[in-house]
């Protein structure tokens, strides 16, 4: 049986995972590199060892450091959350040829499914609707320009080996054809050290909709559920729902079963997420299966009411699932947000800094799940994820106006956050109605002013006026110990609005 676990990753996963394995009496052991001697992930940790450098490719990416550690540490087993190595089969085999369990699926079904080609051809064998397109990668042009045509304009060119977006290009006609290639096989080469593309037929205005499953090693395998992925920027997905507002009964039935086809075609276990391309006629075709735990599950955990890293830990234990499909229920409607530290006014950068105030949102139907505290650095080496803010309703409605709230109380100061875009999300018409795309933000929000403007920028001033009164008095900032009886109005009001979007250093 597992007892120590050694987390290689860092951040909010590293912590979520930890905290299960906490819930679970099992140790965990973090590890660090240069930048993060100080994370929070780190802190929680039972054991904590250096790794090295900040760049990920000499730290995080360093598969035989991370099982060097793991031995020295006593762990039994490694869980590696997702990125970096989750998703790398020779890394895989390594921790099951060292002794160690892996808390993830086999090796083979990484590789199979993390090579796009001959994933949809294991998909296709088990009748799992795809989308039209090339079975073999592209190596010459000419030759494949009557079968295009065939296809019909617009078409996708893709990287055979990759995923995020990279290598990935939309050729609307033939005279884009060649320049299109040329690029997405460099920018593949670059990503992921492969440049075979392949062709697909473009979906235009597609959802993208994925199905959580998980399988045990006992032949067992359940579908939990789909999630609502399509609000994306760069091919990122930046807000999750489940259920999908498009999805029903009739149509949930068919995508899980789906994925559980997939799943069986790939001798799969341990969780995995099915994604699908989906159009408002609610036909649906194989996109790619993510050999990990997505970034998105805690959505499906709040409509489940499961723990999918437990879940993980025991399969990977040798144990078998504690649920079958007839006893997933699911129960009211969860959204994700994620917090990012990037400027939504100049083109989503990432904004680095620390993080001078940092308080979560609360209250009854709040999730927060977050690799930071007060103080701590959003490093220019890693993804800039603060956190992913999720909230619970017993419908879409209560769960987008408990979203609202939770918010508005976000405080953070320091670096610039994608609050406000989210914020603007949820009150924004077409997404109140579920009419939902993976354009959304080009369709609806492309000329969008994130800044704070009308009463929430006199709310600001306040807070800022607050900040530096206090400053010159020497007292220490707080909203839980002031009375607001005794305070002017303008300090009152700045201390009701919070730091929110105060970025200003007042040392």
């Amino acid at each position: 049986m597992i007892k120590k676990v050694l987390v290689a990753n860092r951040g909010e996963i590293a912590v979520r995972i930890m905290r299960s394995c906490s819930e679970c009496d099992i140790k965990t052991v973090a590890v660090f590199s240069d930048a993060d001697q100080a994370a929070f992930h780190v802190r929680i940790a039972d054991q904590a060892y250096h790794i090295g450098p900040a760049p990920s490719s000499e730290s995080y990416l360093n598969g035989d450091k991370v099982i060097e550690v793991a031995k020295i540490a006593g762990a039994d087993a490694i869980h590696p959350g997702y990125g970096f190595l989750a998703e790398n089969a020779e890394f895989a085999q390594k921790v099951i040829d060292a002794g160690l369990k892996w808390i993830g699926p086999p090796p083979s079904s990484i590789a199979l499914m993390g090579d796009k080609l001959e994933a949809r051809k294991a998909v296709q064998t088990s009748d799992v609707p795809v989308v039209p397109g090339f079975e073999k990668a592209i190596d010459n042009i000419d030759s494949i320009r009557g079968q295009i045509t065939d296809i019909g304009y617009p078409i996708l060119i893709k990287a055979a080996a990759g995923g995020g977006g990279k290598g990935m290009r939309i050729v609307n006609g033939e005279d884009e054809l060649e320049s299109a290639m040329r690029g997405a096989s460099s920018e593949a080469k670059n990503a992921f050290g492969d440049d075979r593309v392949y062709i697909e037929k473009y979906i235009p205005n597609p959802r993208h909709i994925e199905i959580q499953i998980m399988a045990d090693s006992h032949g067992d395998c359940v579908y939990l559920g789909e999630r609502e992925c399509s609000i994306q920027r760069r091919h990122q997905k930046v807000i999750e729902e489940a259920p999908s507002p498009l999805v029903n009964e009739e149509m949930r039935k068919k995508m899980g079963e789906a994925a559980v086809k997939v799943a069986i075609a790939c001798g799969y276990v341990n969780a995995g997420t099915v994604e699908f391309l989906a159009d408002n006629d609610r036909n649906f075709y194989f996109l790619e299966m993510n050999t990990r735990l997505q970034v998105e599950h805690p959505v499906t955990e709040l409509i489940t009411g499961l723990d999918l890293v437990k879940e993980q830990i025991n399969v990977a234990n040798g144990g078998h699932l504690s649920f079958s499909q007839d006893s997933i229920d699911i129960r009211g409607h969860a959204i994700e947000c994620r917090i990012y530290a990037e400027d939504p006014n100049n083109n989503f950068m990432p904004s680095t800094g620390t993080l001078k105030s940092y308080r979560n949102p609360h209250g009854p139907g709040v999730r927060v799940d977050c690799g930071v505290t007060e103080g701590s650095s959003i490093p220019i080496y890693y993804d800039p994820l603060i956190a992913k803010l999720c909230t619970w309703g017993r419908d879409r409605d209560e769960a987008i106006a408990r979203m609202k709230r939770a918010l508005s109380e976000y405080r953070i100061c320091g670096v610039s956050t994608t609050i406000g875009f989210h914020e603007i999300v949820m009150d924004h018409e077409a997404f109140r109605k579920g009419d939902l795309t993976t354009h959304f933000i080009e369709d609806h929000l492309i000329e969008q002013d994130y800044l704070l403007t009308g009463e929430d920028a006199i709310l600001e001033a306040a807070a800022v006026a607050a900040c530096f009164y206090d400053f010159l008095d020497n007292k220490r900032i707080s909203t839980s110990n002031c009375r607001p009886d005794k305070l002017s109005k303008w300090k009152a009001a700045g201390r009701t609005a919070g730091l929110r979007g105060a970025s200003e250093d007042m040392e």
